[in-house]
C-alpha cells in the first residue's frame, strides 16, 4: 500500500521497526508513537492504521503501559494541524484487552480518546467480514471483533 501511496505523494512512514526500502517519495523513519518526530500542529494528513490498540502491551518491544492507547491518541492529536485529518482504524466490538496482542474498543471509547477531533466519517467491517460505509458508530450492537475506520478532523487545539 505504501508503494502505491508514495507513487502519487510524498509519504513519511514512521514505525517502531522502520522499513528498509528505497522509494522515491517514501521516507521511512524510526520512531515511537508516544514521541513522534514532528512539530506540534505540523501534520495536515495522518494515518494510523491498526497501531494504537497495540501500544503499551509489549508485543513489539515497547514498554508495558496500561495507558498506551491514550498516550498514543494524545500524541497523534498533538502533531495534527488545525483542520488536519486523522484516518484511524482499530478493532471495535466488545471492549477488552487481549494481552499482549491488542485492545478492542467500543466506538464511544475511540471518540473519547480524540476529544479534540470531530468525527467526520465512520465505516466498519463487521464480524462476518461485511463492509458498512458511512454508518453511525452508535449503530453497532453485539459486535465482537470488527474493524472500525474513523475519519476525524482537528477543529481546535
Amino acid at each position: 500500500m505504501l508503494n502505491v501511496l508514495s507513487a502519487g505523494t510524498k509519504t513519511v512512514f514512521v514505525d517502531y521497526r522502520p522499513l528498509k526500502v528505497q522509494l522515491s517519495n517514501l521516507i521511512p523513519l524510526a520512531g515511537d508513537i508516544l514521541r513522534l518526530p514532528f512539530h506540534t500542529g505540523s501534520i495536515a494528513s495522518l494515518s494510523c492504521l491498526h497501531v494504537i490498540e497495540h501500544v503499551g502491551l509489549g508485543r513489539y518491544g515497547d514498554p508495558i503501559n496500561p495507558f498506551g492507547s491514550q498516550l498514543a491518541a494524545a500524541e497523534l492529536q498533538r502533531v495534527l494541524a488545525i483542520g488536519g485529518k486523522l484516518f484511524l482504524s482499530v478493532p471495535v466490538g466488545r471492549e477488552r484487552v487481549c494481552f499482549n496482542a491488542h485492545r478492542v474498543f467500543e466506538p464511544s471509547t475511540v471518540r473519547g480518546l480524540f476529544q479534540g477531533l470531530q468525527l467526520t466519517s465512520f465505516s466498519l467491517v463487521d464480524d462476518a467480514g461485511r463492509f458498512h460505509e458511512e454508518i453511525l458508530p452508535e449503530a453497532i450492537d453485539s459486535l465482537d471483533y470488527g474493524c472500525g475506520c474513523f475519519e476525524l478532523v482537528k477543529t481546535r487545539e
